[in-house]
């Protein structure tokens, strides 16, 4: 797939904010500081777009990138950060519930874990909450580089292990420092579109 523009259109948190232009939506959901922003950007093959931050929590609205106009990347707040007051984390699942369950034009939801530790409940919750929607989901296995390849089977059978994949459902190990994953994510998107 090759980028050729990239616009973050819409930081919404309502539904009334939202693209009314009907294009595919691919949502991106994740603990904070999973690097959902570092995935972003490597997707779009762009240093520094879409905002990293040394502060978890920091995206607290749900930011829509129109793709070659084709298509958005659809950012969510990431979730399971103790910081955010008990108010903000209620606001935030009301948020995200009404665009799951709202959303015609969301075709796949891609959920960063960080392939380095185990799934978290906050993880496991997620995947169900989605599941319960008969979301498509695609697992993404971040910072793989950070993993010896001779642990890498192990890690990932752990994983799996702990999740109970939906059948349909995917897995890719991905890493913006190598690149791996890239083209798996971008077939799938050109397969969904």
């Amino acid at each position: 797939m090759k980028i050729n523009s990239v616009d973050l259109k819409v930081c919404a948190v309502r539904r009334s904010q939202y693209p009314t232009d009907e294009k595919s939506e691919f949502l991106l959901v994740g603990r904070s500081n999973v690097g959902k922003s570092s995935f972003i950007n490597t997707l779009i093959n762009r240093k520094n777009f879409a905002r990293t931050s040394a502060t978890p929590g920091k995206t607290q609205t749900i930011n829509f990138y129109l793709v070659n106009e084709q298509f958005y990347l659809v950012d969510a707040p990431g979730y399971g950060y103790a910081k955010v007051n008990k108010a903000k984390q209620k606001k935030f699942g009301l948020m995200m519930e009404d665009y799951l369950t709202n959303r015609k034009n969301l075709k796949q939801v891609f959920m960063l874990i960080d392939f380095r530790h185990r799934l978290t409940n906050d993880d496991i919750m997620m995947y169900n909450f989605l599941k319960y929607y008969k979301l498509p989901v695609t697992i993404v296995a971040t910072k793989v580089d950070k993993i010896p390849i001779t642990k890498q089977q192990q890690q990932r059978n752990t994983i799996l292990q702990d999740l109970d994949l939906v059948v349909g459902d995917e897995f890719v190990v991905f890493s913006n420092v190598t690149k791996l994953g890239r083209d798996e994510i971008h077939q799938k998107i050109e397969r969904t579109i």
